[in-house]
């Protein structure tokens, strides 16, 4: 390759165009112009309820499921990026592609009317399946992924679930993200942020601030990566001036997470 790329610059006598191989061959491939939100951005986070879209926030987070592509057509109209929440960590019995999952990847229940945490070493069960709906999020037109229950291994799931598992599993999400063309958020997982930010595009958080953890988003924001974070029962004067200060894009939230918000 740098053979060729002399013999290039010798014959066109020019010094842009050709580049050497990277060292890390098995490194991520490059972006081709993914979403990158950036630090502090403002953003919406709905997932309950009719969708209010006059919030003036440059992203919103919305349920990929419930809406549809004209519904997101409509915020790119307004100049809004996406986000496509999934859960990707637990099964949910009210959605279309409910009966796809075999009973032997069903848990525990996950504290959630519904719900129970998924198998996530079965990746030849759950990869082609979580791809079917990464690509009607793609399809729908959003801008990125948010993949939800994605820290199973810290849970009493029913399966002996290492830390080993949930890399694995996490970072399979992310790669089938940007295969399709998405970025992809890391959704609480604090104890492997370190390992898993080269691998994600942004980061979303649940009462951080409540939990004395906002510090350990660091190394999303220390790259260049928005952390989208909300809080629910602190009120934003005990969590808004850490926040500013780590350059979090963090609101106030209710529990059922409707259109009501409250911003930093």
């Amino acid at each position: 390759m740098r053979r060729l790329c002399l013999m290039v610059l010798l014959l066109l006598m020019a010094g842009a165009g050709c580049t050497s191989p990277s060292p890390e061959g098995d490194a991520a491939p490059p972006s081709r112009g993914r979403w990158q939100p950036a630090p502090g951005v403002a953003w919406q986070w709905q997932l309950s309820g009719k969708l209010d879209t006059s919030v003036d926030v440059p992203v919103y987070n919305i349920d990929g499921f419930d809406h549809s592509a004209s519904a997101v057509a409509g915020l790119h109209r307004k100049g809004r990026k996406v986000i496509c929440y999934l859960s990707t960590g637990a099964w949910e019995e009210f959605r279309p592609d409910a009966a796809d999952f075999p009973r032997e990847v069903l848990g525990r229940g996950n504290g959630w009317d519904g719900e129970r945490w998924l198998d996530i070493r079965r990746t030849d069960v759950l990869g082609p399946l979580m791809a079917k709906r990464i690509e009607m999020c793609r399809d729908k037109g959003f801008d990125a992924v948010e993949p939800d229950n994605m820290d199973g291994y810290r849970n009493r799931t029913g399966f002996p679930l290492t830390a080993a598992d949930q890399l694995r599993y996490n970072r399979l999400i992310a790669r089938l993200a940007h295969e399709r063309g998405l970025a992809v958020g890391l959704k609480n997982d604090l104890d492997q942020i370190q390992e898993l930010v080269a691998d994600f595009d942004f980061a979303v958080n649940e009462q951080c601030a409540q939990y004395g953890e906002c510090a350990e988003l660091a190394p999303f924001t220390a790259a260049g990566k928005a952390v989208f974070h909300a809080e629910y029962a602190l009120p934003t004067a005990r969590f808004c001036r850490e926040a500013r200060g780590l350059k979090l894009s963090s609101i106030l939230k209710k529990y059922e997470l409707g259109a009501w918000r409250r911003s930093c």
